[in-house]
């Protein structure tokens, strides 16, 4: 019974995600003043397909979707609430006179920021084994988060547009995955798993569209 209970909080709280983007948009669409908004979501609203369905190609960037289908059946509801609220935010922007991006950062670092944001760092890594055994298990300094945040809102002014995946490095060794359970204080097999990473398919993550952007903004600072 208390499983049960604690799988609805967690879809409820996918859909206060929803509503939490809905309210930002729409305060954007009545304030006047506002002509540019940057949203940030998550790369797990990202990464997450049914690859017996879809025949993807091998690198992941900006124009690809998680599937909601598929945050519900592995249940990965902060990975749905992203996903779910990033749409949402892009439905009601539509038909709006303002200009908006968003960010879809990987999984946030810096320091002692697992301590202080423990719940939503460990929602982060649930299945986690499974990203990393795919390659798309990624980190971004918080830092560099804001930067970009800053960068692409100015950059809205001329051609930014969409979504820009972010992210520092991907977690591809037993080394690294062991150091990142280590800083979270959670098992590694929490992240490497036990299974070879040979039993999924792999994939690259590409943030170039964010990259360019940056670049250009700073040789035009």
């Amino acid at each position: 019974m208390n499983h049960v209970l604690l799988s609805l909080e967690k879809k409820y709280m996918a859909e206060l995600e929803v509503e939490a983007s809905e309210n930002v948009i729409e305060a954007c669409k009545r304030t006047e003043s506002v002509r540019r908004c940057v949203f940030t979501s998550s790369l797990l609203a990202c990464v997450w397909h049914d690859i017996a369905v879809h025949d993807l190609p091998p690198v992941v960037d900006h124009n690809y979707w998680s599937e909601e289908s598929v945050c519900r059946d592995k249940k990965l509801w902060y990975a749905l609430g992203k996903t779910m609220a990033e749409r949402a935010a892009w439905r009601m922007a539509e038909d709006s006179d303002f200009k908006l991006a968003t960010i879809c950062p990987g999984f946030l670092t810096g320091p002692d920021f697992f301590h202080r944001n423990s719940t939503s760092s460990i929602a982060y890594l649930k299945a986690g084994h499974e990203m990393y055994a795919k390659g798309i298990l990624a980190t971004t300094d918080v830092n560099k988060v804001a930067e970009a945040h800053v960068c692409v809102y100015e950059a809205l002014r001329n051609t930014a547009c969409g979504r820009y995946i972010c992210f520092d490095h991907v977690i591809l060794t037993e080394g690294e995955a062991l150091e990142l359970a280590r800083q979270m204080g959670m098992p590694q097999q929490r992240i490497s798993g036990n299974s070879p990473t040979d039993s999924y398919a792999q994939f690259k993550l590409c943030n170039r569209k964010l990259l360019r952007l940056m670049s250009r903004q700073s040789r035009c600072s």
